[in-house]
C-alpha cells in the first residue's frame, strides 16, 4: 500500500517551507516514527516522521525546493522490500546498470552540484550510509577540481571556488536568517528606537549565588543557579512597575499586557532564537533556569516548536557570554522594548569617597521612542539597578 509523505501543516504565522534534508534516499528500508525528511520554516524546523512500516519509493520534493502546508513530499510503500527499487530496473538497461547505481546513490542535493559543476559522479567518493555520496563530499569534490578554462571563467560555481591559495565558500542563506534579517530592518525602518543605558554592581548577586549555588543545584535536581533568572525576575517587577515597556503597538492600538511573557534571546547555529518564557511572574528561579536550559538545548539540536518561539511581550540578550562590553540591541517587533546584558568587569568605584574595585555589568534598553518615552525607559532601567543590587526586594516585593 503506496503512503503519501506530506509536509506538515503550518500554523497562520508560516506561509511555506523549504525542504532542508531528506534522511533517507528511495529504495531505503523506514521503521514508523522513523525521521525521514525535516522541512525548514523561517522559525523552526520541523520533522516528517513514517506513519508506518516500509519502503521509500520515490522522493517529489528534493532538498532545497519550497513546500506548502500539506503538500505531498514523498511516497512510502508499505508492502515494498529495500530491494524493491532495483528489482524494478529494466532488464535491457542491464549493461548500463554501473552508472545507474552510482546515479542512485548520489542525494538530491549531491546531484545537484555534481551537474552545476561538471562533475563525473562516478569520481566523487562518498562517506554516506553504503557508499552514498552525501551534499558535503560533493562540495569536497567541487572544490578540488582543477580551475576551468578561460572560456568558462564566467560560469557562477554553486558551493566552493578555489582562486589560488585564497577559497571561497558561497551558501544559502538560512529561511531562519534571512527571515531575522528582514525583521531586523524592518524595526530599525517602522520604529522611533532609542537606547538608553546603565550600569549594575554585580557583587551582591555574585555573592549570594557564590553562598547558594551548591545547595540550589542539590535542592533542584541539578539545576545550576545562573544570572539570568535574577535578570528575569527583576525585568518582571519592573514591567509591572513602567506596564508601557511591556505593552505593543497594533496599528493605531497601544495593546497593555497584563503578564510578562520574557522572551530570551539564544544563539543557535542556525540563527537567533528566541523562545518565550511564558507568564515568568509566575516562575521560580529554578524553574526559569531549568526552562532556559531546555529551550537552549533544543535550539542547539533544532527542537524548538512554534509554540516555544511565538508570542512574548519583552526580550531579554545577553551578549556578555560571548564578551560584549557594551551594545545597542535591536527591538523585536510588534514588542516594543528589548533588554541587553553584557560582559562583568571589575571597575574601580567611587563608594562612600573611596575607590572600591567593584564587578561592573552596563545594562541597556532599546525601546521604541512612539510608545515609550525617557523618563519611563530610564525609570525602568532604575528599577531594575535596584533590584538587582538588592536581591532581597526581589522577595521582599518593595
Amino acid at each position: 500500500m503506496a503512503i503519501e509523505i506530506k509536509a506538515p501543516a503550518f500554523p497562520e504565522s508560516v506561509a511555506d517551507g523549504t525542504v532542508a534534508t531528506w534522511h533517507k534516499q528511495p529504495g531505503d528500508a523506514v521503521k514508523r516514527d522513523e525521521l525521514i525528511v525535516d522541512i525548514e520554516t523561517d522559525k523552526v524546523v520541523m520533522e516528517v516522521l513514517a506513519e508506518a512500516d516500509g519502503v521509500l519509493v520515490e522522493i517529489v520534493k528534493n532538498e532545497g525546493d519550497t513546500v506548502l502546508s500539506n503538500e505531498k513530499l514523498g511516497v512510502l510503500d508499505e508492502n515494498a522490500t529495500a530491494a524493491a527499487p532495483a528489482a524494478a530496473a529494466s532488464a535491457p538497461a542491464e549493461a548500463a546498470a554501473p552508472a545507474a547505481s552510482q546515479e542512485a546513490i548520489l542525494s538530491p542535493a549531491a546531484r545537484k552540484i555534481a551537474a552545476e559543476n561538471a562533475l563525473d559522479p562516478a569520481s566523487i567518493a562518498g562517506t554516506g550510509k553504503d557508499g552514498r555520496v552525501t551534499k558535503e563530499d560533493a562540495v569536497s569534490a567541487a572544490a578540488a577540481k582543477p580551475a576551468a578554462a578561460p572560456a568558462a571563467a564566467t560560469s557562477v560555481p554553486a558551493a566552493m571556488v578555489a582562486q589560488g591559495d585564497r577559497v571561497e565558500k558561497r551558501v544559502p542563506m538560512t529561511r531562519l536568517r534571512a527571515k531575522v534579517a528582514e525583521r531586523l530592518v524592518e524595526a530599525q525602518s517602522s520604529m522611533a528606537m532609542l537606547t538608553t543605558f546603565n550600569e549594575v554592581n554585580m557583587k551582591p548577586i555574585m555573592d549570594l549565588r557564590n553562598k547558594y549555588k551548591d545547595l540550589f543545584e542539590k535542592t533542584h535536581n541539578g539545576t545550576r543557579l545562573g544570572f539570568m533568572s535574577f535578570f528575569v525576575k527583576a525585568a518582571t517587577e519592573a514591567l509591572k512597575r513602567q506596564p508601557g515597556v511591556n505593552a505593543s503597538i497594533d496599528g493605531k492600538d497601544i495593546v497593555y499586557h497584563g503578564y510578562q511573557d520574557i522572551g530570551v534571546a539564544v544563539s543557535s547555529d542556525r540563527g537567533l532564537v528566541v523562545p518565550v518564557l511564558r507568564n515568568a511572574e509566575f516562575m521560580s528561579l529554578a524553574e526559569i533556569e531549568s526552562t532556559i536550559r531546555e529551550y537552549g538545548l533544543k535550539a542547539r539540536d533544532g527542537k524548538l516548536t512554534i509554540e516555544e518561539m511565538t508570542g512574548g511581550t519583552f526580550t531579554i540578550s545577553n551578549g556578555g557570554v560571548f564578551g560584549s562590553l557594551l551594545s545597542t540591541p535591536i527591538v523585536n517587533p510588534p514588542q516594543t522594548a528589548i533588554l541587553g546584558m553584557h560582559k562583568i568587569q571589575e571597575r574601580p568605584m567611587a563608594v562612600d569617597g573611596e575607590v572600591v574595585i567593584l564587578p561592573m555589568m552596563y545594562l541597556a534598553l532599546s525601546y521604541d521612542h512612539r510608545l515609550i518615552d525617557g523618563k519611563e525607559a530610564v525609570t525602568f532601567l532604575v528599577t531594575m539597578k535596584d533590584l538587582l543590587e538588592d536581591p532581597a526586594r526581589l522577595l521582599l516585593d518593595i
